[in-house]
């Protein structure tokens, strides 16, 4: 793993998601195979294999602290092309630095990550206003995960610290991104642990070689997504849970 650190000239971004974004890191460890966030590779000057490097943005916060105070409030996303809580963060806690940030000024909040070190933070997302956490969770199947994701969190892991954030109060949520095999059995798993789930079916491109590879073709197909969303969406419905399914 490439780690450069380096000092940004912005952090504080506007977004085509939510009103701004926060991305402390540029490349992410995880290196997912589906992962859309690649295209940083042009912006970075990078040649290396997408994630094999991080670039550590290690003003972050003290960039944030100048920026916040310059624009219009609104609601942030930690990140949007990277994993904020990917294992450099344990080292650098920029994430949780520029957190405190946030929720000192009293912005809203959306965090989204697949890993367990979220649960970390706990102690200050108590004190957000208007906050609410998300874990990707492509599947139920462990090893079907192994397969897209290697490098990332195990699901049963992810499914345990959504429970811990939520009974801790926190307004929590799944996002089903891409949806892989298995993920039909998510809401049963995700039930009393999250306030709502969402379904996407993103690009697929990056990830084609691991379906062509463990002969999983048929779950790139529009009847494979429409079926599975569908049952998606009904267990929620059985369970109490609000769902969404974008097409």
């Amino acid at each position: 793993m490439l780690v450069r650190e380096r000092s940004a000239k912005t952090i504080l971004s506007k977004s085509k998601v939510f009103d701004y974004v926060i991305n402390p890191y540029t490349g992410c460890a995880h290196g997912c195979s589906y992962c859309y966030a690649r295209f940083m590779k042009k912006f970075s000057g990078h040649k290396e294999a997408w994630g094999s490097f991080v670039d550590v943005k290690i003003n972050a916060s003290d960039l944030l602290q100048k920026e916040i105070k310059k624009k219009k409030p609104g609601r942030v996303w930690i990140s949007g092309v990277c994993d904020p809580y990917q294992p450099l963060e344990a080292r650098y806690r920029l994430t949780r630095s520029c957190l405190r940030v946030v929720i000192e000024n009293r912005w809203p909040i959306t965090i989204q990550t697949r890993s367990a070190l979220v649960s970390r933070d706990v102690d200050i997302l108590k004190g957000a206003e208007k906050l609410e956490l998300g874990l990707s969770i492509t599947t139920a199947d462990d090893d079907i995960r192994r397969l897209f994701e290697p490098r990332a969190p195990s699901i049963p892991d992810r499914i345990r610290v959504l429970e811990q954030i939520h009974q801790a109060g926190i307004r929590t949520y799944a996002m089903i991104a891409p949806l892989l095999p298995g993920a039909e059995k998510l809401p049963a798993a995700l039930a009393g642990k999250v306030d709502y789930i969402l379904v996407d079916r993103m690009n697929y491109g990056y990830g084609d070689w691991v379906y062509r590879k463990y002969r999983l073709d048929y779950a790139r197909s529009d009847e494979f997504f429409a079926r599975s969303s569908r049952e998606i969406a009904s267990a929620c419905q059985e369970r109490g849970i609000a769902c969404r399914v974008f097409f």
